[in-house]
């Protein structure tokens, strides 16, 4: 209705025009050249190959933003070493849930890439994904014995059984040679090592899976063409107004019985331009980032691992610090941070009227109430703002204690959009993840927010096709189909030791990665609740 008086208005006062004719009818449309509308564009065109599917992306080329592998840490998150997921409870013991799920939901992740290289749609996996060990390394009595208890807590999960501990200053040399090297002797210090770690190029992972798509009849992309509104017919489907960038803007229209809205960070604008009343009080906070590399081929050859720390109290768990081997379109480099930058633009090619173009009537009081609760976030980015270049090698050194200026350079990463959204309790939240909301139809969808993000494209696209396509979902074809993608579709791999072991092997070995096999423990999985 809002939005029904909004176009009235448009119409009869401000003289605005009606949106185009639709040229055409599609299936599907996607928006953004991303990751995820990638990967459901790839699980649509596998389930139902007689569907038309449109991919609209902005840029002159797919994976430009948030999906590029510079404009991210390229982390499988897997939660073997991001600290943030496991949690210290009230009573001293530590919280594995989020973690298990986060490593169930990369492990059905490796499963579609898997199957995707066996039906030749991804080639090469050392293209996309290499082995690189998860490690967290700490240091102080309180956060040795943190991860003391942590590892102990994981060893009940099947999924993190294998991971190595050690206060060996010797052994974690060996492990990271960089971070011991001139390192305080009197330090007392920790470290967690799991072999089966992995780092991925999700820009690689979207351009191939485009790639195959589009040779498929019924398949398009539309680069530089950038979508301008979305509006919904009498019939339940959608015209999308899209303009193109390349030929002086010109507007034209498509009608779609499905849209899915994975632009990263415009995905907010596009989804309250879509008027449906699932995208009230959703709002978003925007968090840049910024990064140290080292392309020095002596150093890089000396650190082996995506070395994870703690964050500082009172920080939020985007500014976990990490020292990261990458693998981008073949050569090696090292990576550390984040630093947070602020900006108020949704995207890193995107416009700095776009945090205030997406405040509304009705998520202001979110925002509000999201923003006074949060104040410990705003103090951080003043402080991030706030350092100079010798402030952000003096927190490398706190991890490569040899670092030399002279070898590492400051990049700026990608735009993240932090989802806020209404809340019973305190009128709104700020939310650290990823968000799917969709109509009550299943006729539009839109993925917000960000990490794990990319890491769980595979999960977060089942789940898409859950809340869009419930009744064909439950379907024989489609239920054997989504079998043979995802082997474990319907299955928890920490409930079972031996599909655990099963389908980390193959995916190993298709995806040409180290394979440990996980030994039972004596300890019952669900004992790890009262860790």
């Amino acid at each position: 209705m809002k939005k029904f008086f909004l176009t009235l208005l448009c119409l009869s006062v401000l003289g605005c025009s009606q949106p185009p004719e639709p040229e055409k009818t599609v299936d599907v449309l996607l928006i953004g050249g991303g990751v995820m509308s990638a990967t459901l564009g790839t699980y649509l065109n596998e389930l139902e190959p007689g569907w038309t599917i449109d991919i609209y992306e902005r840029m002159d080329k797919v994976a430009e933003e948030s999906s590029n592998a510079w404009n991210n840490a390229g982390t499988g998150h897997s939660a073997f070493c991001e600290l943030n997921y496991t949690p210290e409870t009230a009573d001293g013991g530590i919280d594995i849930s989020k973690a298990v799920a986060i490593n169930e939901s990369f492990e059905i992740s490796k499963q579609f890439w898997s199957y995707q290289v066996e039906q030749g749609v991804l080639k090469n996996p050392k293209s996309f994904i290499n082995n690189v060990p998860h490690m967290s390394f700490v240091w102080g009595d309180e956060n040795v014995a943190y991860l003391k208890k942590r590892h102990a807590a994981l060893q009940h999960s099947n999924l993190f059984r294998g991971m190595e501990y050690s206060e060996d200053p010797a052994q974690i040399g060996q492990w990271v040679p960089l971070a011991m090297a001139n390192r305080d002797p009197a330090q007392k210090i920790a470290a967690t090592r799991m072999p089966i770690g992995t780092d991925v190029n999700f820009g690689e992972i979207t351009r191939q899976l485009v790639d195959s798509m589009t040779q498929r009849e019924g398949v398009e992309l539309h680069v530089q063409h950038e979508v301008r509104d979305i509006v919904r017919n009498d019939d339940g489907t959608w015209t999308v107004v899209v303009a193109d960038l390349a030929n002086d803007e010109k507007e034209t229209s498509v009608k779609a019985k499905f849209v899915f809205i994975g632009a990263g960070g415009a995905a907010l604008h596009l989804l309250q331009a879509s008027g449906i009343p699932e995208a009230d009080g959703y709002a978003g906070f925007p968090v840049g980032g910024q990064f140290l590399v080292t392309k020095n081929p002596e150093i890089v050859a000396q650190h082996q691992a995506k070395m994870y720390g703690k964050a500082s109290v009172g920080s939020p768990p985007m500014s976990v610090p990490h020292l990261d081997t990458r693998v981008i379109d073949g050569q090696k480099v090292l990576l550390f941070g984040p630093f947070a930058t602020f900006s108020s633009k949704f995207l890193k090619h995107g416009s700095l009227w776009d945090m205030f173009a997406a405040i509304s009537t009705d998520n202001i009081s979110p925002m509000t109430h999201a923003g006074w609760d949060n104040m410990d976030l705003t103090q951080y980015l003043i402080g991030q703002l706030m350092l100079s270049q010798d402030d952000r090698m003096d927190a490398l050194r706190e991890y490569f204690p040899d670092a030399k200026d002279a070898d590492w350079e400051l990049i700026t990463a990608g735009q993240r959009v932090q989802v806020i959204k209404k809340d019973a309790e305190h009128g709104g939240v700020l939310q650290f993840g990823t968000e799917v909301v969709s109509a009550a139809d299943g006729s539009i969808a839109a993925l917000l927010g960000a990490s794990p993000g990319a890491s769980t494209a595979a999960p977060i696209m089942l789940s898409v096709l859950e809340k869009t396509f419930p009744e064909k979902l439950k379907s024989a074809p489609w239920q054997a189909k989504l079998k043979e993608i995802i082997p474990s579709y319907g299955q928890k791999l920490n409930d079972d030791l031996e599909l655990t072991n099963k389908t980390r092997a193959w995916t190993s070995q298709t995806l040409q990665l180290t394979h440990v096999p996980v030994e039972p423990d004596a300890a019952a999985p669900a004992e790890a609740a009262a860790l």
